[in-house]
Order: structure tokens, then C-alpha cells, then sequence
């Protein structure tokens, strides 16, 4: 795992399960939350984690190991997708990842495996941006324990463990696909919020192996920050730089020119972005006319509303954010209270519907091309 340490992720991870297990019965779980799931510092204490000082011995941490590994989801039963299109055929693969739909609290931070409803508004979520994937490609979206909307209102540090918690199902279905499903085709992540920070996470982990970084044919990790420290660390890390490079990351962050912060991308902090629009990744502003259609969609995948020439957008160059140009904050208000007046989060997606869907059969385009033109 990233950050945290193998005994307190299978602590987490046991607390999740016991916390599923008392959603039947919701006095149950309001009598059990203060020792079910403790906040993280809570947490930390409350293992058997070895001080700094302190190597953990062999047997421990390979007792942890199998625990966590007792605890994953199995994802070789098709019930813990969302979506598992092995049936179908395409020309390559979207493994995408949802964003959050689970509210939580401290008692209950990450969404239960056996919450019907949870898990239909989870789909819901996955189908309002699926059309944008939905080409020549075979869909893949596992159900995880995503941590609730709770867990974006503490300081950020105290996020890590609820996020590896997380973190660990998506590894684990990821590794399941790229084993029993993937089989050499092209791929392309794709995630919004949450989910985006996520895929992220495995393009660190995974994506220097140059075998699998062959089969990338992008990451569209909308609605989260890149910043330059991220790519420090991870050099093998690329930016898109135009409409059609391959095998590099997607990612932009919606607001209106009078915001300095928000929670994806904290004042003071720069992200990397590119203009779906122009396609740019400096300043230069775009013309609504560009815009191919702000598409805004149900939990059914249906398009409720289409327009054509929505708005123009130019990138910050202090927040490295996308402004929007012809949007009143007033008419697409934030409805969370995680974000302020003009922070566009939730529509990352539908404002650039259009251009977004066209871009993906672009770079898909382009990468076949490229690997045609290698076999040749």
C-alpha cells in the first residue's frame, strides 16, 4: 500500500466490514460507533503498529498481509462489479471508477458492500458518464468501499487512511482485470472526483512498468489535481499535451474566474490541466463556439438536456484550474457543502460532455493507429 501501514489498513478494512454488517440495524450502529470505526489518529493508537523504531517481525506483517487479503472483496465473483462487460467485444478496455455517492459519518465513513442503495446510486453515478466511453470499448467498473462524502471535511492528512482503505478494493479489482479479463487490449482509465484521485493512485503504482504502460491508451482523471510535486515523484507520470497523444493523463478542474480555492484544488496550490475545449495547456482562451455540447444526464445514462456552444474556457495560470467564461455561478450552484459558489466540481463532466466523448475515440484512434503502424 502507499502510506499506510499493512496492520492499520487491515484494521481499517476489518472496521469496514463490521460497520456492513451493522447496517441492518441502525441503533446497533449508532451504539457501536464510537469503537467500530475510530477517527484515524484513533485508529493509529488503537493497533498493534510496531514504533518507528521498531521493525515489524516476518510473521506479522505476513499475518497482516493475509488479513487484508482475507478482507478485499473477491473480484471474481461478477456480483462486485457495477459493470463486467466480458460479453462484449471493443476495441479496448474502460476500467473506470466511480465517484463518491456515499454520504457517511464518523460512525460509518465508507460505503457498505451490502447497501442496496448505495450501490443503485453508484451506478447511477457510473451511467452519467459512461456514454462518454461508450465506443468501440468493453466497460468495467468495480464496486468499492469509497469513503463517504464525510471524510472530505477533515483535514486532509486525516483523509490518507480512509482513502488507502478505498484504495486497497480498486487495487484489488485492478489486479483481478488486468489477470482474468484484460488480455492484452488497449486501455483507458477513467474517473471522476474520488474516482479520479484514485486512478491516479494506480497509474503511480502501476503504470512504470513499460508492458502496461504500452496498453495505456489514456487516463481521463477528471475532477482531482496533478501537481508538480506528484510529478516528481513519479516521473514516469505524463501530461496530455494536445487532442490526440497517447498512453498520458486527462485532467482539467471547473470553476469560475472568482474562486481561489476549493477542495480538489486548495488555495495556494497549482494543478496541471488541459483545455477539453481547445486543448491546450496554457492559457489561451477558447471560444464557446468550441464547445460541442454541454450534455446533462440522469442516473440512467439519458441525456435530459443538450447545448450546443455551452461555454468557452481558459486555464488559470496561478491555479492552473479551467475558468469558465459564460457561466452564472447562480444557475449551477455547487449542492454540496463541501464546495463554495462557483466551484463547477459536479460538472466536470457535463459541461464538456461533447468534446469529451469525441476526444476519446480521438486518442483510441491515434493509439491504434500508432500500434498498427509498429506491427507493420
Amino acid at each position: 500500500m502507499k502510506k499506510l501501514g499493512i496492520s492499520l489498513l487491515a484494521a481499517l478494512l476489518a472496521a469496514s466490514l463490521s460497520l456492513a454488517g451493522c447496517q441492518a440495524s441502525q441503533e446497533a450502529a449508532s451504539s457501536d460507533a464510537a469503537s467500530s470505526v475510530p477517527a484515524a489518529s484513533e485508529a493509529a493508537a488503537s493497533t498493534s503498529e510496531p514504533a518507528a523504531s521498531s521493525a515489524p517481525a516476518a510473521s506479522e506483517t505476513d499475518s497482516a498481509s493475509a488479513t487484508v487479503q482475507e478482507l478485499l472483496p473477491d473480484y471474481t465473483d461478477p456480483a462486485n462489479w457495477a459493470y463486467l462487460e466480458t460479453e462484449e467485444t471493443g476495441a479496448a478496455d474502460v476500467f473506470f471508477i466511480c465517484p463518491t455517492v456515499y454520504g457517511g459519518d464518523e460512525a460509518a465513513p465508507a460505503m457498505p458492500l451490502d447497501d442496496q442503495g448505495s450501490k443503485e446510486s453508484f451506478v447511477g453515478a457510473t451511467n452519467m458518464e459512461k456514454g462518454i466511453y461508450d465506443g468501440d470499448t468493453r466497460f468495467f467498473a468495480p464496486y468499492y468501499r469509497q469513503v463517504g462524502l464525510w471524510v472530505y471535511t477533515l483535514p486532509e492528512a486525516e483523509r490518507e487512511p480512509y482513502l488507502e482503505a478505498a484504495y486497497a478494493d480498486v487495487r484489488e479489482a485492478f489486479e483481478t482485470y488486468l489477470a482474468d479479463y484484460n488480455q492484452g487490449q488497449p486501455l483507458i482509465l477513467a474517473g471522476f472526483s474520488q474516482g479520479a484521485d484514485l486512478c491516479l493512485w494506480l497509474m503511480e503504482d502501476y503504470f512504470a512498468d513499460q508492458q502496461l504502460a504500452d496498453q495505456l491508451v489514456a487516463c481521463y482523471a477528471i475532477g482531482w489535481r496533478v501537481t508538480q510535486e506528484d510529478l516528481d515523484q513519479y516521473p514516469h507520470l505524463q501530461l496530455a499535451q494536445g487532442a490526440d497523444d497517447t498512453g498520458v493523463i486527462v485532467t482539467f478542474n471547473t470553476e469560475d474566474p472568482s474562486v481561489t480555492g476549493s477542495l480538489t484544488v486548495p488555495e495556494g496550490t497549482k494543478t496541471f490541466a488541459i483545455n477539453p475545449l481547445n486543448w491546450a495547456t496554457d492559457e489561451t482562451p477558447a471560444d464557446k463556439s468550441l464547445n460541442l455540447g454541454a450534455c446533462f444526464t440522469n442516473y440512467g445514462g439519458e441525456i435530459d438536456q443538450e447545448i450546443p456552444q455551452f461555454t468557452g474556457a481558459y486555464l488559470d495560470p496561478e491555479r492552473g484550474t479551467l475558468k469558465v467564461t459564460d457561466v452564472d455561478p447562480a444557475d449551477y450552484p455547487p449542492s454540496l457543502d463541501l464546495f463554495e459558489e462557483g466551484v463547477y466540481h459536479l460538472y466536470d463532466y457535463q459541461f464538456f460532455y461533447r468534446n469529451l466523448e469525441e476526444n476519446v475515440q480521438a486518442r483510441l484512434a491515434a493509439y491504434l493507429a500508432q500500434t498498427q503502424q509498429a506491427a507493420a
